[in-house]
This record gives C-alpha cells, sequence and structure tokens, in this order.
C-alpha cells in the first residue's frame, strides 16, 4: 500500500465538527474540565502527586484520568526515544491526548518530566487560559539521585543511560508555573490540597 507523507495530505484534511459542544459534556460530570500539568525531575514525586490528586478527585465524585509518562512510554510513545526530538514529540503526543480528555469533560493530570520550556508552552496553547494549570515540582537533583526510586541515577551517573535529564540532558524549569511544589519541603497531603485548589478554581 502506497503511504503518503502526514504533509501530503494535510490540504485534505478537515477538521469535522461535532454537533456535541463540549460544555454539555462537562455539564453532565457537573465539574470543571482541566489539565493538571506535573514536569520536574525523575524521582521528584510527580506520579506520587498525580495519583493522590486522583484518588482526592474521585471521592469528590469527579471524573479523571491520570496520563503518567512511564505509562504513555509502554504504550502510545513505545516508539520514541529519548533524545531532544524524541522527547519533544513525546510531550506533544501527551498534550494532544490531554486535550481530548478535556473535551470529554474530564479533569485529567498529566506526570510527564517534560523537561524544555517551549513544549510546555506549546502544550499550554492547546488549552483556554483557565483549563491548563502548570505545576512545577521543583524537587532538587541531589533530592532526587538520592531517592533514586528505579535505579536510573546510579546507571546514568555509571555511564549506562544517556540523554538523562538534569545530568547529561537539560531541564528547563518554568518561568510560568501556576503552582511549584518541593516534595522534600511539603508532604503529599499538603501538596494534594493546593492542586485541590487549582482543579476547583478555589
Amino acid at each position: 500500500m502506497h503511504k503518503h507523507a502526514p504533509s501530503a495530505l494535510l490540504p485534505w484534511i478537515r477538521p469535522y465538527n461535532l454537533a456535541l459542544p463540549r460544555s454539555a459534556r462537562a455539564a453532565i460530570k457537573h465539574q470543571r474540565p482541566c489539565c493538571i500539568w506535573l514536569t520536574g525531575l525523575s524521582g521528584s514525586g510527580k506520579s506520587t502527586l498525580a495519583n493522590a490528586l486522583e484518588v482526592e478527585l474521585n471521592a469528590r465524585n469527579l471524573h479523571t484520568f491520570v496520563l503518567d509518562g512511564d505509562n504513555l512510554r509502554n504504550g502510545l510513545c513505545r516508539d520514541l526515544g529519548m533524545d531532544d526530538a524524541a522527547r519533544r514529540e513525546n510531550v506533544r503526543r501527551i498534550a494532544e491526548v490531554a486535550r481530548l480528555m478535556v473535551d470529554a469533560g474530564l479533569v485529567v493530570i498529566v506526570a510527564a518530566i517534560s523537561p524544555f520550556r517551549a513544549d510546555r508552552e506549546a502544550a499550554r496553547a492547546l488549552f483556554s487560559v483557565d483549563e491548563f494549570h502548570c505545576v512545577y515540582v521543583s524537587t532538587s537533583f541531589e533530592t532526587c539521585a538520592r531517592r533514586d526510586p528505579k535505579g536510573l541515577y546510579q546507571a546514568a551517573m555509571q555511564g549506562r543511560i544517556s540523554n538523562f535529564t538534569g545530568l547529561d540532558s537539560p531541564y528547563e524549569a518554568p518561568t510560568d508555573a501556576d503552582c511549584e511544589i518541593d516534595t522534600d519541603e511539603v508532604d503529599v497531603i499538603e501538596a494534594t490540597s493546593w492542586l485541590m485548589a487549582l482543579v476547583l478554581g478555589e
């Protein structure tokens, strides 16, 4: 079968205008859909916070979904490597899925290193002003390396892993974060309350 390059197909692609507005999907869920985007180094606590937030939201009968970077690397993004271009494509895919889920009326929680500022800004641009909240999990490299829950820091410092964020691949801290959490100083309970305030607009 002959395959067209994506650029060759673009002139023929026309987004279909759906009859049901996104507001109607949110209305039957009785919630304000949004995307909470947790960014930070590996081991900073992003997944822990994402899971704690989802449990709390679920307890309040809100409809949610967590897009965890490692989980997506096992499926949607399993074909991507770890060089800069692959990392950008990884974040682009996550952002597009998150936008679709927000369109479906969900509260979406993204937990992904997403190291490059421009990629996070591109993700934010997919949403309206009040739908996207960037949370910088600012736990230090030293703390993350000490925790090293997956053994990645040890492997990276021994040269067994390359393109490791914070070591031989850069991490660009957000300048537009709506919330900053250092999990070395703030416990999960307090951090979750901060995130809840973002979701609920408090």
